[in-house]
């Protein structure tokens, strides 16, 4: 699928579009995103790191750890074949197994962990921002590799409410998982550049 700025504003789409298209795609609003190209070295490698941190803390919980890719749908109505919000984060963390299914995640992660890129910041923080928040996925983060800093942020009364941004020197605690902890000098260890 080759669709054009001005064509995407004008058409919307559904997961049984997205499931037709060749390459790697997000779907927000009914809006495609091109995933081309690649994640860069750096940004893989914190994905990698992260991975590694959270499965060992998560399988003792019964939860699981996913990487991108792997499909996460949303929708209003829980239709999720005609779902017009399909992303792929970075990490998924997924306590309730039954929204697993072999094509996905149907409904909102417990923890979703972005790791920004400059082609994908701005989407991350916006557009992600809003759907995870609307779909109720309690904590995301935000890693920002050319800062080397991770800002937490989890379900208020009102919404998302930044709850701490953590930098290279700290550990960062998760305010969803009270004994969750991650040094982030183990994170960004031997990363050099942007994401």
């Amino acid at each position: 699928m080759d669709v054009k700025p001005t064509e995407r504003q004008k058409e919307r789409y559904t997961y049984q579009d997205y499931v037709k298209w060749d390459g790697r795609w997000e779907l927000i609003n009914g809006v495609p995103y091109n995933m081309a190209p690649a994640p860069s070295f750096v940004h893989q490698s914190i994905v990698g790191e992260w991975y590694v941190a959270l499965r060992a803390f998560f399988r003792e919980k019964g939860c699981a750890v996913v990487m991108a890719p792997f499909d996460v749908r949303f929708d209003e109505q829980a239709d999720y074949e005609q779902a017009k919000h399909v992303v792929q984060p970075d990490i998924s963390v997924i306590c309730d197994q039954s929204k697993i299914g072999s094509r996905g995640c149907d409904g909102p992660p417990d923890l979703v962990v972005e790791v920004l890129s400059p082609s994908t910041a701005l989407k991350d923080r916006n557009e992600k921002y809003k759907l995870y928040e609307q779909f109720g996925v309690k904590e995301y983060w935000i890693v920002d590799p050319l800062h080397r800093t991770v800002e937490v942020y989890g379900r208020g009364e009102k919404g998302y409410e930044k709850r701490s941004v953590f930098g290279e020197g700290d550990v960062l605690v998760s305010f969803l998982f009270a004994d969750l902890t991650v040094s982030l000098a183990g994170i960004f260890q031997n990363i050099e550049g942007e994401g």
